[in-house]
């Protein structure tokens, strides 16, 4: 196929990109900038980038879904942690409360500890309720 000849005026700068590019690519500028031309007139492109945007968008909005989920099994956990924890924990006499304090300091650092092996071993409580409840209903 024959190709029309078309004249086009360029800023200066630009020429000497399109020179300088079209060296390193070891092409021609009339190759290099019917490529551009061609992608700039390409509709496809638009489309392509915008379904792309568009999965991206729809994982993301999956994950903040589950991170929603998440968070508010996390509070109802905690609200019905406490409810019980209120609702069963006697008024200690102030002895009492100075021992109970160290025990709660000792047992806190275990807490930690045990949180810690188990963030860095990578298993998490709501993957275990699930599994949990999927044993109980088989």
């Amino acid at each position: 196929m024959k190709k029309s000849c078309q004249s086009v005026y360029l800023d200066p700068k630009m020429m000497a990109a399109l020179a300088d590019y079209a060296a390193r690519r070891g092409q021609s500028r009339s190759l290099i900038a019917e490529a551009a031309i061609a992608s700039f007139l390409t509709p496809d492109d638009d489309e392509r980038r915008e379904a792309v945007l568009a999965k991206r968008l729809d994982g993301i909005d999956r994950r903040i879904s589950r991170i929603e989920r998440d968070i508010g099994i996390d509070v109802e956990m905690l609200a019905l942690f406490i409810r019980f924890w209120l609702s069963n924990t006697a008024a200690l006499s102030e002895s009492e409360r100075v021992a109970r304090q160290k025990q709660g300091g000792d047992r806190y650092d275990a807490f930690v500890s045990a949180l810690g092996r188990r963030l860095a071993k990578g298993a998490r409580l709501h993957s275990e309720i699930a599994e949990d409840i999927a044993a109980k209903n088989h």
